[in-house]
């Protein structure tokens, strides 16, 4: 396991900044395999919009808040060093709980298969052990 990752750390590693960076902290990195969070505040400038008097986060920014995860993970590796990451592709993607303000998302991925600079993962995100998304995410870089 290495360290956890504040949101300073995480800045270092990935590009994404205020207010599309969705990951505040990552607890634990291991083979194939990475955990980070993101606290739902009742501020986030989507909920402006989606949906007035009833904030729901959208599905598609949890999807994104898995791909950065991923991405953090693949980012740390040397032979991706000086490349930014890009979310290629979306398989078998379901939601089954709805992200509200005052929610701390958690966001797990599991590295399937790595070729090139291709990467398939599988992300699950949950709030307080409930499944929020499942997604097979692919990423890649350029």
């Amino acid at each position: 396991m290495e360290k956890p990752m504040d949101i300073n750390e995480i800045k270092k590693i990935i590009p994404h900044r205020y207010p599309f960076l969705f990951v505040d902290q990552v607890t634990e990195i291991r083979d194939n395999y990475i955990v980070g969070y993101k606290n739902i505040l009742t501020d986030e400038p989507f909920f402006q919009g989606h949906f007035p008097g009833q904030p729901i986060m959208p599905g598609v920014l949890i999807i994104e808040a898995l791909a950065q995860v991923g991405a953090i993970y693949m980012m740390r590796d040397e032979k991706w060093k000086g490349k930014t990451p890009l979310f290629l592709g979306i398989d078998k993607v379901r939601f089954r709980k709805q992200v509200v303000p005052g929610d701390q998302l958690k966001l797990e991925v599991k590295i399937l298969q790595e070729r090139g600079s291709f990467v398939k993962m599988e992300g699950l995100a949950s709030v307080d052990g409930k499944i929020a998304c499942e997604a097979v995410i692919f990423a890649g870089t350029i």
